[in-house]
């Protein structure tokens, strides 16, 4: 019974995490102003640019390429990556941190495993 019971619990809480984590939806690109430009085939330079699909996070700096997703409880999705800077050979592996913007729901905020904030996105049109 005891089995049962644990076996139980894990089943709910691995649907818990792929329920929260249905809320993140990376099927669409995601990015800011210069990033939704750029999705659309266009090379527009721009500092501060920001691009988020379903498998690379692109920045004006450095390109990464996902290698694994996994939803957490708390709603947010970690994204490992390799990623290769600009000017620099060979990739380097990090994990990313993408959850919703507590100023707007419909925004997504992306760090890096230290914390550092990258900025927010929304859904490209």
């Amino acid at each position: 019974m005891r089995a049962f019971l644990l076996v139980a619990a894990s089943v709910v809480a691995a649907a818990a995490g792929h329920a929260s984590a249905a809320g993140i939806d990376l099927t669409k690109p995601y990015g800011n102003k210069s990033g939704c430009i750029n999705s659309n085939g266009q090379q527009v330079y721009a500092e501060d640019m920001l691009l988020l699909t379903d498998k690379e996070f692109i920045t004006v700096a450095s390109a990464c390429t996902f290698i694994g997703k996994q939803a957490q409880a708390d709603g947010s999705l970690v994204l490992k990556a390799q990623c290769q800077a600009e000017g620099e050979e060979g990739q380097s592996p990090i994990q990313f941190t993408v959850k919703r913007s507590a100023r707007n729901a419909k925004k997504l905020v992306i760090a890096d495993e230290d914390g550092a904030l990258y900025g927010e996105v929304s859904r490209c049109r």
